[in-house]
């Protein structure tokens, strides 16, 4: 698959039935100690999201690989434009939420798998994550606000979930009404 083709639910067709069966599966664990064949993985995920410049979070189901990986922005949104240093973003592996804390709070979300609309969902605005970095070290992270809300929204992926299951507002283009009116009926 080319690295700059992320999976979606629809495209201008209808349903993406192939791209959807992936992206509602289960992820798998990355086994430990990180072997050759997760490493590439990684760096095949990452050059994926350096190879955008419109992307805060990209999750291994989104390019078509079944395994417990993300890779997100941990700095400079709202600039616009690609990642410019490893410093500006992050890699977790096997991520888990060990702690969330706070009111939740609404905000639109966006996805590069559900392309042309926002939903809004309601996150926490910290959280403690427990993971493994792109060494395969272990690490006991807290982020905050928006980075949280990308963790939260990437961990969704690893589980088969969308920004469509949350059931909040749509917000979809007005010349596109009738396209997202007859997938989203019933």
């Amino acid at each position: 698959m080319p690295k700059d083709k992320v999976l979606t639910l629809w495209n201008n067709e209808g349903l993406n039935e192939k791209d959807t069966s992936i992206l509602r599966k289960k992820s798998v664990e990355v086994p430990v100690p990180l072997d050759k064949e997760s490493r590439e993985v990684i760096q095949t995920l990452v050059d994926s999201f350096l190879g955008r410049d419109d992307a805060s979070g990209l999750a291994a189901p989104q390019i078509g690989i079944n395994k417990r990986i993300f890779v997100f922005r941990n700095k400079g949104f709202g600039e616009g434009g690609k990642v410019k240093s490893p410093d500006d973003f992050e890699i977790l592996i096997n991520p888990r939420i060990t702690q969330a804390r706070g009111e939740k709070v609404d905000m639109a979300e966006g996805c590069l798998s559900c392309p042309e609309i926002q939903v809004e969902v309601s996150r926490f605005p910290e959280i403690k994550v427990r993971a493994l970095n792109e060494k395969g070290e272990k690490i006991n992270k807290k982020y905050m606000d928006y980075v949280a809300r990308v963790i939260q929204h990437e961990l969704d992926h690893l589980d088969g979930k969308l920004i469509v299951d949350y059931g909040g507002n749509l917000y979809y283009p007005k010349d596109k009404q009738d396209f997202f009116g007859k997938l989203f009926q019933g």
